[in-house]
């Protein structure tokens, strides 16, 4: 398919939304914000009896769907699946490393790091699972601890998600919404109910999960404020931090992926660098660095055991609220933490991005981590400062700042901490309400303004209900709830991404090694081939060409074929290409165009097209192939039509055997 339209969404400028998703998504939004908000003590109970129920029923489901997950996405970076692009063959990536770097290590987990890199460590330290706290197996138990909640499994969860929906979205064309991933499992009725349904989940995950990040974040919002200005800590205070961020959040939706949210990014990344390199610099440095190799060590050597540790044999409430929350949370944000990942992945191949994905974000969170959580267990063990451990234990929120308070330039530093959450809280506001409202209008990249403006306020009235209803327990219950039912659809979208992406290689394998019609070879070709190799032509006798023999060779090949009872289609775009279907029914179709591409002419022939083609002429055009893949990086141009017609034919061989094989 040439252009990718969604049939998913409305016609009209104003409005461009799938209702059925959008409409059954905004009710039961309203009608939990309804109920919660008519009873909060009575939704407080309900949210605990909840988490509780889904810790000792089926947190066995959650601990074995995640490490699922992370042996998925290193078996398809590591395996010859990983040479796949996330979009077209010829496809090249829209953004920079660092930039990309930036944008999903921002939209990932930000808030989570500011909130948890100091408390996190030190609750362990004080309070492991097993055995005793406060020595120094619970802090080195504490470290291993942290790092699994934080590691490769939260990342390798965002990677399901954001290599399916970039794959079928960039490489097929189907919408960008989590609906597209079930195509190689159930077809068309991807468009249907079930569709909507998948989607609408994704919609509730991600309102859920983004809600749990901004309670977090206005919470340590107005520790900071308390700290630096003297603002009490108070549930109203927090809602009004809400609503004042959420207008600031929506004045970024409004102004773009790049226009707002990248260029936000890129300073959150810059923030959180220069804490880090501060508290580098001002805590036990050696120590920092001496704990980190071995926070790595322990946690790769203990990787297998912690990932299906249930706690079976010492149960024990701990899981749930901690373990269990955390691959709750991860899996609510990762529809929208996928679906942005994939929006800024176009043109990376598969294994270029599972590195990215898992490695590069998760070195930086282990040394946040280390440096943080290292720095306040040695303030605490080592230099006494039993204080800050009290202070942590009593309330998490300010345990960023009680930990700034042992540093030098305490205020200007707790000052830059409170900026960097406000952003990150900004950043996952404005990312989100872009992605629901994309999975909300069916896919659409451009949506109106009003709709993004609807879901971001909705966001912020969500985070600011669950904090009413009953604070952190209320948070982490709606993030293990929603994610519940998309755990189950993550593990469909496994199956269908490893369905397609093997058709493909398969494909490849068939194309490479197929027998081919060899071309035809007359006397004195070889000088009108060399000729056709040194002569750089222009755009309008590309167009002529493609116009003159390559749509007459497809009208003769479609007409053959209509006559064998094949059906064939042949259309033209807007920039002077043509292509020819073939239509197969319910098996993949086969596709071949031509169409013009500019290059910068070759050093060897510059001078002679710069005497005869001033400017922007310069520039020459190749006539070159594209099938259903991607660009095939090759020019038919001056090619006779029978050497069309047999180009066409030899593709359309192998693309029957590749059919035989995978039929």
């Amino acid at each position: 398919m040439e252009e990718n339209t969604s049939p998913l969404s409305t016609e009209k400028s104003w409005i461009k939304i799938n209702p059925a998703v959008f409409f059954s998504s905004a009710l039961l939004t309203i009608i939990f914000v309804v109920l919660t908000i008519s009873s909060p003590e009575r939704a407080g109970e309900i949210f605990g009896s909840v988490q509780g129920w889904i810790a000792e029923s089926v947190g066995w489901f959650y601990i074995l769907s995640v490490a699922t997950f992370l042996v998925f996405v290193i078996f398809l970076g590591v395996s010859s699946l990983g040479t796949i692009k996330l979009g077209p063959d010829h496809s090249e990536p829209d953004y920079t490393y660092i930039s990309w770097f930036a944008m999903l290590f921002s939209a990932g987990m930000g808030i989570g790091l500011m909130f948890f890199g100091v408390a996190e460590p030190v609750m362990h330290y004080l309070s492991p699972p097993v055995g005793e706290g406060g020595t120094p197996e619970a802090a080195r138990e504490s470290m291993k601890i942290t790092f699994f909640h934080w590691g490769l499994h939260a990342w390798a969860i965002y990677a399901v998600v954001a290599i399916s929906l970039a794959y079928f979205a960039f490489r097929h064309n189907l919408p960008l919404t989590i609906r597209s991933a079930f195509y190689p499992l159930i077809g068309e009725r991807i468009y249907g109910p079930i569709g909507h349904a998948v989607d609408t989940f994704a919609v509730l995950g991600t309102m859920f999960g983004v809600a749990t990040s901004l309670g977090l974040g206005v919470t340590q919002i107005n520790a900071g404020l308390e700290y630096l200005f003297g603002v009490p800590i108070d549930i109203w205070v927090q809602i009004l931090l809400i609503a004042v961020i959420t207008v600031i959040a929506t004045i970024s939706v409004v102004m773009g992926l790049d226009g707002g949210i990248k260029r936000i990014s890129e300073l959150n990344m810059i923030l959180a660098v220069g804490l880090v390199i501060f508290v580098l610099i001002f805590g036990p440095t050696v120590f920092l660095m001496q704990t980190f190799t071995q926070n790595t060590g322990a946690y790769i050597a203990d990787l297998a055991e912690m990932t299906f540790n249930l706690h079976a044999y010492d149960p024990t409430d701990w899981i749930g609220g901690w373990t269990l929350f955390y691959w709750g949370w991860w899996i609510a944000w990762s529809p929208f933490v996928g679906m942005f990942i994939a929006r800024v992945s176009r043109g990376r191949t598969i294994r270029q991005f599972v590195v990215g994905v898992l490695m590069v974000p998760v070195g930086f969170t282990f040394i946040w981590m280390t440096f943080f959580g290292n720095t306040a267990l040695h303030m605490i063990m080592i230099q006494g400062m039993t204080h800050l451990g009290d202070a942590v234990s009593e309330d998490a929120t300010v345990a960023l700042f009680r930990f700034f308070e042992h540093l030098p330039l305490s205020t200007i530093i707790s000052f830059i901490a409170t900026i960097l959450v406000v952003t990150f809280f900004v950043t996952s506001s404005d990312s989100g309400s872009l992605v629901i409202d994309m999975l909300t209008s069916g896919g659409e990249e451009n949506a109106p303004v009003w709709q993004r403006i609807f879901w971001a306020t909705s966001e912020g009235v969500v985070a600011a209900v669950l904090l009413v209803a009953g604070g952190l327990g209320a948070l982490q219950t709606a993030s293990i709830a929603s994610a519940l039912p998309f755990t189950a659809i993550m593990l469909l979208m496994c199956l269908g991404l490893y369905k397609s992406v093997r058709m493909e290689v398969v494909k490849k394998v068939t194309l490479k090694h197929a027998t081919t019609m060899p071309y035809s070879s007359q006397p004195g070709s070889w000088k009108k081939r060399l000729k056709t190799l040194v002569y750089q032509p222009t755009k309008k006798e590309v167009l002529n060409f493609i116009q003159q023999t390559v749509w007459p060779a497809m009208e003769e090949v479609a007409q053959e074929m209509e006559m064998r009872g094949i059906q064939t289609s042949i259309q033209e775009g807007e920039d002077g290409r043509v292509w020819l279907e073939v239509l197969h029914g319910e098996e993949i179709d086969f596709f071949y165009s031509v169409r013009p591409r500019e290059y910068e002419p070759p050093a060897f022939t510059l001078r002679a097209t710069s005497v005869n083609r001033p400017g922007q002429e310069r520039k020459y055009y190749r006539a070159e192939v594209h099938l259903r893949e991607g660009g095939q990086d090759y020019d038919i141009m001056n090619w006779t039509k029978d050497q069309i017609i047999t180009d066409i034919l030899d593709h359309y061989e192998k693309h029957l055997q590749f059919l035989d094989v995978v039929r």
